[in-house]
């Protein structure tokens, strides 16, 4: 990700506030806090991969009408849940309505903890060309065994950096060096459309205590659970969607999915959407300490955030 945000080296830029968080850190509250001391000048722009679907409302936790407290929100719902939606689309849309912000001499306000999603957006996305859907078949019909061993051959060096069992990343990147005789990291180099340089980014990353979060994490799944979670899944299962889409992976679909088939009881399926709900939250907590840059702001928030926080995401 881009590093130089000096004042010197982004005072002509227009602004953008970065709130990156792992899950149920506060971020939203911080968002729509910094949003209305912006005196009705910020719009808040999500970056979270499940809150961009529309049949999600409950189990992503996507903001209520009553606690956006009128800040305009962008990219909340705006995907139904039989289109996935990529990284380089959600980038896409991001895009888009930072520049309308921007032109309403608004201060967008971008809100989330899905780190794919915002280096795409800040740093760009490799142009790997389309993959030959013969290869696209062959690679992922692979176990995974064999997929390593073959990546491992035809490239060492991304093999080197996966794990063995991480049958996604293993699947892409032989499937990009298959299909077009580059590897992965090759085409990574060559990263295009990103807009870190072209913002003056005010980046904040929250990060709570982690007895604290997990906490959290707990009793959000239950209220989730006694919110509407059940029927937000039946409505999801009624549509017999391709099971594949995000929408239908998304933290606490599979967990309510198996309740709701007799798979399992109740207690066991708020154990395992909790158990889904902190094991998420503890890869972004270490993807946002290892990933961003070494000068973004991380915090230690653990109760409502202090007004020095705001102020340095609404500085001049």
């Amino acid at each position: 990700m881009s590093t130089d945000h000096s004042p010197s080296s982004t005072a002509s830029l227009p602004p953008l506030a970065l709130i990156a968080g792992p899950t149920a850190s506060g971020k939203s509250d911080l968002a729509v806090r910094t949003a209305l001391a912006a005196a009705g000048k910020a719009v808040v722009i999500n970056a979270d991969s499940a809150q961009v679907y529309a049949d999600l409302a409950v189990l992503s936790a996507r903001p209520s009408e009553e606690e956006m407290h009128g800040v305009p929100h962008r990219l909340f719902g705006a995907w139904d849940g039989a289109e996935a939606c990529s990284a380089a689309d959600w980038a896409a849309a991001a895009r888009t309505e930072i520049a309308a912000a921007h032109g309403q001499g608004a201060l967008p306000i971008l809100v989330g903890g899905t780190g794919l999603y915002i280096r795409t957006l800040l740093d760009g996305i490799a142009p790997v060309p389309a993959i030959d859907p013969e290869v696209r078949a062959a690679v992922r019909a692979l176990p995974v065994e064999q997929a390593y061993a073959a990546l491992t051959r035809e490239d060492p060096e991304r093999a080197a950096a996966l794990a063995p069992a991480d049958s996604a990343r293993l699947a892409r990147a032989l499937e990009v060096v298959r299909s077009t005789g580059r590897p992965l990291a090759a085409w990574q180099a060559e990263r295009t459309g990103g807009i870190g340089d072209a913002v003056a980014l005010r980046p904040l990353i929250l990060m709570p205590d982690r007895t604290w979060l997990y906490e959290r994490c707990d009793r959000r799944f239950a209220q989730m659970w006694r919110g509407g979670a059940l029927a937000e899944v039946e409505a999801l299962l009624a549509r017999n969607l391709d099971p594949a889409l995000p929408v239908m992976r998304a933290i606490g679909v599979p967990e309510v999915t198996d309740f709701l088939a007799g798979a399992c009881s109740e207690a066991e399926a708020i154990a395992a959407g909790s158990q889904a709900t902190r094991r998420y939250a503890k890869r972004q907590y270490t993807w946002l300490r290892h990933q961003p840059p070494p000068a973004w702001p991380r915090i230690a928030l653990q109760n409502s955030p202090p007004d020095t926080l705001i102020e340095a995401l609404l500085r001049d």
